[in-house]
């Protein structure tokens, strides 16, 4: 058996990397490449459900300003005009008819104004309140819907990427696939190969030119949901920059993240706002029965002109009244007392759905929390993996060259390196995708998580 020197291991390994000619991660090159922030600013102005949410918080928003026009004033202008003609008929008394039997003709004219204030409306404060309440829930569906944006942008991303890296990584076990068949080919032609190595070589092409093909599918698929997504071809995408280092997450503790989910969750502050607007129907319907006070003003004025009877003369009178306003309701049927409650009964049912969204968050938080743990500890050890997979290649292609290993071993070794470099840029890549959904767990992720996570990419 001959002895394997370690100078000729390391050449060795050299020209192995070389040979293998596959990077992990893309770099885009050009200065026109797109990043995570650049791509979720893209989808701002494109993504239909992002612009059907502004939409929606301009909606939302004047629910406040409805619920301050409840308790101030309400002018109002009324006007009347009125044609009289009257004619009168029949044989009434002499000493009577010259009042009664003459005909009248004329107009009569009426307008005023009316000033309402509300002085005690309980009905009216509660509204308030509630329409508030569905402006700040407004507010906050606003912001779940940027934050899924980013979180979407961010899948598209990273799939586009993922599927680059892909079919860059088939694309270049093909090419050593191809070279050890031309090898084997060689070999066999001047008589010092075996056909079964030739064989062998050509199956495992085969297998590969398949997968290429699986691999050009998925990514095209990738493209289009990001296009569709973003609003722009994912042409110059910037890729993770070589040195690619993951962190455990900041605080490195489960509790502490937790409780940030219960407190700044977006889901969490959706069924609170919830809760909020039924306490307020049920104040709603709790204070209708209660007397209301309002202040009432009127001013107008009124006149009569034409040929007129007798006994009336054309007139100008002017009027102005304040005063205020009692109403005491007596009874509504018992819709009331039914409203109420069941917007008790409403109320019960968004506390124990509030409980249930803490529930949600901390076991979000919690696997969002484990998967950046795990990816961290994931990455390191396919790195290793991946270098100990390269050496194992370098030395069973020595150990060929010298006969103490056989050609098909040559072929594992480089399928195992390959696979090492697939499950490397998985890892990575799951591993910012799972930094992402803990942000979002916990009610953090925005443009600035973005912009931090740009950090580990390279134009």
């Amino acid at each position: 058996m001959r002895v394997i020197s370690m100078k000729r291991l390391s050449m060795a390994l050299r020209a192995g990397q070389v040979a293998l000619g596959c990077v992990l991660f893309m770099n885009a090159g050009e200065s026109g490449a797109i990043d995570l922030v650049g791509a979720y600013q893209q989808a701002l102005a494109h993504d239909p459900t992002s612009l059907a949410a502004n939409d929606a918080l301009t909606a939302g928003r004047e629910k406040a300003v409805q619920g301050d026009a409840l308790l101030r004033p309400r002018v109002s202008l009324q006007a009347t005009l009125d044609r009289i003609n009257n004619r009168s008929s029949g044989n009434p008394p002499a000493e009577v008819a010259p009042l009664v039997s003459s005909d009248t003709s004329g107009t009569a004219r009426q307008a005023g104004v009316v000033l309402v204030q509300p002085l005690y409306d309980g009905t009216a404060v509660a509204t308030k309140k509630q329409f508030r309440e569905q402006s700040n829930l407004a507010q906050t569906q606003f912001d779940q819907s940027r934050q899924d944006l980013a979180l979407r942008v961010a899948e598209a991303y990273f799939g586009v990427v993922l599927g680059e890296e892909t079919l860059r990584v088939v694309q270049a076990e093909k090419a050593a696939l191809r070279q050890q068949r031309d090898r084997a080919k060689a070999r066999f032609d001047i008589g010092q190969g075996k056909i079964t190595d030739l064989h062998e070589a050509q199956a495992r092409l085969d297998g590969v030119e398949s997968r290429e093909v699986t691999a050009q599918s998925a990514l095209e698929q990738r493209r289009t949901r990001f296009l569709e997504t973003v609003g722009m071809p994912p042409d110059q995408l910037s890729g993770l920059a070589p040195g690619f280092a993951p962190r455990p997450p900041e605080p490195d503790n489960l509790t502490a993240w937790q409780a940030k989910g219960e407190e700044q969750s977006y889901l969490v502050k959706t069924r609170q706002s919830e809760r909020d607007i039924a306490g307020a129907e049920i104040d709603k319907y709790r204070v209708s029965s209660r007397p209301t006070v309002a202040l009432v003003a009127r001013y107008g004025a009124q006149g009569q002109t034409g040929n007129l009877a007798p006994w009336i003369a054309a007139s100008n009178t002017r009027s102005a009244t304040i005063g205020l306003q009692l109403t005491i309701p007596l009874y509504a049927g018992g819709g009331l007392d039914s409203r109420e409650r069941e917007s008790v009964a409403r109320k019960s049912q968004a506390e124990q759905e509030v409980a249930a969204a803490r529930r949600d968050v901390r076991l979000k938080v919690q696997d969002g929390f484990l998967s950046v743990k795990t990816g961290v500890s994931r990455v390191a050890a396919l790195e290793q993996s991946l270098t100990s997979a390269r050496s194992a290649l370098a030395a069973t292609t020595l150990g060929r060259d010298v006969g103490t290993r056989t050609q098909p071993d040559v072929l594992d070794a480089q399928q195992r390196v390959f696979t090492a470099e697939l499950d490397l840029v998985q890892a990575r890549l799951d591993y910012l995708l799972g930094r992402l959904r803990l942000a979002a767990a916990a009610g953090e992720l925005s443009e600035e998580t973005l912009r931090s996570l740009n950090a580990w990419l390279v134009a």
